[in-house]
């Protein structure tokens, strides 16, 4: 069973918590996170995208001009799609882009995420964050104190650390989220994950429940 330090504010050890290999130390599978993220992706995609075609252009009743005679190209209405403010042909209409991914996957992808993440040195538990009041500059510090100033970082948090959220949350480069809100995207999307001491046991009770009945495996040539 791997083992990560446990640090204090400062950067000082404070300890060491086990991490199961069952979460922590899986096979990476690629094809099956990459799945996941274009899932979640997709399901926030909001698909309202709408154009008309010449049925639903307002106008265009009259027929421009008579069939011969001329000299010009016959034209039935000034709403065809080569008119400027006709419609448009093949345009994009409202839809659900949304597809589906079975829990098995979720879970797999999590758990491949987070052992990258854990691999590459990338984890950080913290013993605590022990904010009295909001104060932005302080979070700047803690940072800093642990190496981790400039770096695109994941705050997993349990929620209770009131001023600690409020001083962590006014960082460009710091995204909060919640035990229970853990996500493959957002852990693949950030430089190293942090987790507080709380919301790492939490997370591990959380995480107990949500086995695969099975190992599920994915070629690469599976992952469209």
């Amino acid at each position: 069973m791997a083992k990560v330090d446990v640090l204090k504010a400062g950067g000082k050890k404070a300890g060491s918590v086990e991490l199961p290999e069952e979460i922590f130390g899986v096979q990476v599978n690629v094809p099956v996170m990459h799945r996941v993220v274009r899932a979640q992706l997709a399901a926030a995609r909001a698909g309202t995208h709408s154009t008309k075609t010449r049925a639903e252009v307002r106008g265009g009743g009259k027929k421009p001009w008579r069939q011969k005679g001329t000299g010009r190209a016959r034209q039935g209405s000034i709403r065809a799609p080569q008119w400027r403010g006709g419609g448009v042909v093949f345009g994009p209409t409202p839809r659900d882009h949304s597809f589906r991914v079975n829990k098995k996957e979720k879970v797999l992808a999590l758990r491949s995420a987070l052992t990258d993440r854990h691999a590459g040195g990338n984890l950080v538990v913290l013993d605590g964050l022990d904010f009295d009041t909001p104060k932005t500059a302080r979070a700047v510090e803690l940072l800093e104190g642990l190496g981790l100033g400039g770096r695109k970082l994941l705050f997993v948090v349990d929620g209770l650390e009131e001023a600690a959220i409020k001083s962590f949350r006014n960082l460009p480069a710091v995204h909060l989220i919640t035990f229970d809100q853990l996500n493959t995207y957002d852990v693949l999307r950030s430089d190293a994950v942090v987790f507080t001491r709380d919301s790492l046991d939490a997370f591990l009770g959380r995480s107990t429940t949500d086995q695969p009945d099975e190992e599920l495996v994915l070629e690469e040539g599976d992952a469209k």
